[in-house]
């Protein structure tokens, strides 16, 4: 049996969690979708609330998935202890709250999700991912198996999707905010994209007030980020995956727009 599964790229501010509380089920029904993992690591801008993660999980999210932003809000860790729906790099130290690997299940069978945390340029103090991916897949038995590699290189995630390609149904890549061109299916049977793109408002840059980002570049002092104004949009990629032998047959980028 083939289903599809949807992927969501980083919603941010309150521009995304609106966009995808209006069109997240609408879409689902529609494409008929029987997973859906959502990167919801920038709903407050920068990190991520439990209202906003409850927000997001009302939507119509099955797991939300994080990245270098997590411990940004101090009061999501006893959430990341609680709600077994939300899960932070598992390449982050054992000893931090949550999990980054879960096995959820679903009427299709089970569906395993694997949040990673790329290092190039993130400066995060975490494991090396790949090692960290290959001890946590070494006695996988669920067939479907999705990885959300959080990296600002194109090339960590390029080269974690090849690392994993017919371990695993599907690698994304999320964090740079800008969907990317490259959705393929690898050689051995597993779906990839570099980016997903975002969710958040569609005149922006990256979700953020264009004149801040300018001045920035110019040399302003650092200020809090503002999201800026205007209409959503959000996007993603639909994999289709065969429940039989978890391999993915398509992959399709979407992208809707307020």
């Amino acid at each position: 049996m083939i289903i599809d599964i949807l992927a969501i790229g980083d919603v941010v501010g309150q521009t995304g969690l609106a966009f995808l509380k209006e069109r997240l089920k609408p879409f689902q029904k529609e494409r008929g979708i029987a997973f859906t993992v959502v990167n919801g690591e920038n709903a407050n801008v920068v990190g991520i609330t439990p209202a906003q993660a409850d927000a997001i999980l009302e939507a119509g999210a099955d797991v939300i998935t994080l990245g270098n932003h997590t411990w940004t809000r101090w009061e999501l860790q006893p959430y990341l202890d609680e709600k077994a729906r939300i899960l932070r790099p598992a390449n982050y130290a054992p000893q931090c709250p949550g999990r980054g690997d879960a096995t959820y299940a679903t009427p299709y069978g089970p569906i395993r999700v694997i949040n990673l945390l790329g290092k190039f340029t993130l400066d995060a103090n975490t494991d090396n991912p790949f090692p960290v991916a290959d001890s946590l897949l070494a006695d996988n038995q669920t067939r479907i198996v999705l990885v959300d590699m959080h990296a600002e290189a194109t090339s960590e995630r390029l080269a974690m999707g090849w690392f994993l390609d017919g371990r695993v149904s599907a690698v994304w890549g999320t964090h740079t905010h800008v969907q990317t061109s490259d959705s393929q299916i690898l050689p051995r049977g597993t779906g990839f994209i570099s980016d997903l793109g975002m969710t958040g408002p569609a005149r922006s840059v990256l979700g953020i007030s264009p004149e801040q980002s300018v001045r920035k570049f110019l040399g302003d002092p650092p200020r809090r980020y503002e999201q800026a104004k205007g209409p959503g949009k959000m996007e993603g990629a639909v994999f289709s995956v065969d429940t039989e032998t978890g391999e993915c047959t398509a992959v399709e980028p979407i992208r809707l727009q307020g």
